[in-house]
């Protein structure tokens, strides 16, 4: 009986998430997201804005990545500069924290990019607000690497940096 029991449950939650992740893959990614760069610019922006305890669009989020995309940034711990790696899972979790307590509102505020073929490198300059509409909490770049593939462009990777002592060149800056 209770073996029974057990895989009634088991059938019945992955199910249950079967039909989610079909729900999720009909739905996402949008065409808008994927089709240009610009689309998935502005998607990989949105997904991570919104309100303190709102939560975060990531359903759409891994439709604009590839399944293996990473995540990297720059931090000082104990005081050396160094490269901090995750998945696109543990930012979602990271973010989730962090979201929870604070509102964050991240804009792009100049764009580079180069392409050869299928792959392209965005450098993305970024402004951040606490507040929606605030000031300007803090800015950084964006190292963003695309891949197109199948008339879909989607984020293999990401590195980025915010602003320290060392400000942003002004190649960087909005014209």
């Amino acid at each position: 009986m209770k073996r029974t029991f057990f895989k009634l449950i088991t059938i019945l939650i992955m199910t249950t998430q079967n039909s989610k992740a079909q729900e999720i893959s009909e739905k996402y990614p949008l065409k808008k997201d994927v089709s240009t760069i610009d689309g998935i610019i502005k998607a990989f922006y949105e997904v991570v804005s919104g309100e303190a305890g709102e939560k975060r669009q990531w359903e759409r989020d891994l439709s604009i990545h590839n399944p293996n995309a990473i995540y990297s940034y720059l931090d000082t711990i104990n005081g050396n500069l160094q490269q901090v790696t995750m998945s696109l899972k543990d930012f979602h979790k990271e973010t989730d924290a962090m979201v929870m307590k604070t509102a964050f509102y991240e804009s792009e505020i100049n764009r580079e990019v180069r392409i050869f073929g299928n792959i392209a490198q965005v450098w993305s300059t970024y402004e951040t607000r606490l507040i929606k509409n605030g000031s300007v909490a803090r800015r950084g770049i964006n190292s963003i690497q695309l891949f197109f593939d199948k008339e879909k462009w989607s984020i293999v990777s990401l590195l980025f940096e915010r602003e320290r002592a060392e400000k942003i060149p002004k190649t960087f800056e909005p014209n």
